[in-house]
């Protein structure tokens, strides 16, 4: 298994592969590993990933073989406190007091007790002031796995009764939708979940559809859907009356949708690819609801995500705010006088969030807007993901 966890490392550090990806390519073609050898893989692996950068220091070199990945694997156990490890030749090389004391030193600097890129670092501090010390440590606890109810088929009790029949222990947590997993499993195996019972989605990301509010008989758009996680609850929301129009670029995207709302028994979703800006120009001033949950760094969510602060890059943020904004500009014409809009991250940076909106209520095209509401989710706040979420009404004319 900890052969099975190096590999699946140097595909993601160094085939620059998504961390998700490989530990699914890695648990597929280990079909023999049992329950706790799965878990054993993708919680090591993701665990490595977090502190990527602190294990590297400590190795004192970034890895560049599947030797080097070995001896990361080795460093992460005598951290978390093995008395020693297996006499195997892949650590001979180790030297677990020197390891030790290597570590001490540098758990003294926040960028590498937390692991992460110095001008990450940089950025969080700026932006987050004193809250960044907090955040940073939560951003770095293994996340809970949340399930959203699918009222269209069920309700919180009898799903969580039939999970507990199927050996899912589970809690409920906030409304009277979310349920938390006692224990990590794997609930896609489940009949609850091939009968479309519920759909896993953090409480932090439920609590979008909820503001946007819809009801049933609205027409409402949501224009960055994606695989449709918040369209699905929407859809819910809505009792599957009215009509739900789903937006992206992405095909493929789309037709995740599609495949989890017929599982789901939403009928009230109507996919659209956006071609060209001529698809969105012929929604205005048409819905009663519009969902703008926008690509972003996706900072909020690095417990999901580890291998993303690796990955993103200054530029790459910068480049976001301008999608962003031009989304913001270009897609709120979408809302009927009257109507109301949320604007969505998963992002915990004011600049991706309250300074967007601000901006946009700034400009020509929010001159009619006026902002009703907004939250701010930090994953300390409650244990959850990091979002923003502000809750915008178009003001009908004068």
């Amino acid at each position: 298994m900890v052969r099975a966890v190096a590999q699946s490392l140097y595909s993601i550090f160094l085939d620059d592969r998504y961390a998700d990806k490989v530990i699914e390519h890695t648990l597929r073609n280990n079909p023999k590993a049992g329950s706790r050898d799965r878990a054993f893989i993708a919680e090591t692996t993701y665990e490595v990933v977090r502190y990527f950068r602190l294990y590297s220091a400590i190795l004192g070199r970034t890895p560049e073989r599947e030797a080097d990945f070995w001896h990361i694997i080795g460093i992460h156990f005598l951290l978390q406190g093995a008395p020693a490890l297996p006499e195997w030749r892949e650590w001979e090389a180790l030297h677990p007091k020197l390891i030790l004391h290597k570590a001490q030193g540098l758990l003294e600097t926040r960028r590498f007790r937390e692991s992460i890129p110095d001008w990450l670092d940089d950025r969080g501090a700026q932006e987050l002031g004193d809250a960044w010390d907090e955040t940073l440590h939560h951003l770095n606890k293994q996340a809970s796995v949340v399930l959203r109810t699918n009222t269209l088929k069920t309700n919180r009790l009898a799903l969580q009764k039939q999970l507990l029949e199927e050996g899912v222990e589970s809690e409920p947590i906030g409304d009277d939708l979310a349920l938390r997993l006692l224990k990590r499993q794997n609930v896609f195996t489940t009949k609850a979940f091939r009968a479309g019972m519920f759909e896993v989605q953090d409480y932090s990301s439920q609590l979008v559809a909820q503001l946007l509010a819809p009801a049933p008989g609205m027409r409402v758009v949501d224009a960055c859907a994606g695989a449709g996680g918040k369209a699905l609850h929407i859809s819910a929301l809505m009792q599957g009356k009215g009509s739900l129009i789903a937006l992206d670029t992405v095909e493929w995207k789309l037709a995740e949708l599609r495949k989890r709302a017929s599982r789901g028994g939403a009928p009230n979703i109507e996919t659209r690819v956006i071609e060209s800006k001529k698809v969105v120009k012929r929604l205005y001033d048409s819905a009663d609801r519009l969902l703008l949950d926008v690509p972003c760094s996706g900072l909020g969510i690095l417990r999901r995500n580890p291998d993303a602060k690796w990955k993103l890059k200054p530029a790459a943020i910068e480049q976001l705010r301008e999608l962003q904004q031009e989304i913001l500009q270009s897609y709120s014409p979408i809302l009927k006088p009257g109507g109301r809009m949320v604007y969505a991250t998963c992002s915990i940076l004011p600049s991706e969030n309250q300074d967007q909106v601000a901006t946009f209520l700034n400009s020509p095209a929010g001159i009619d807007f006026r902002l009703l509401e907004e939250k701010r989710i930090l994953p300390q706040d409650q244990g959850f993901d990091g979002f923003y979420m502000a809750l915008l009404e178009k003001q009908s004319p004068a």
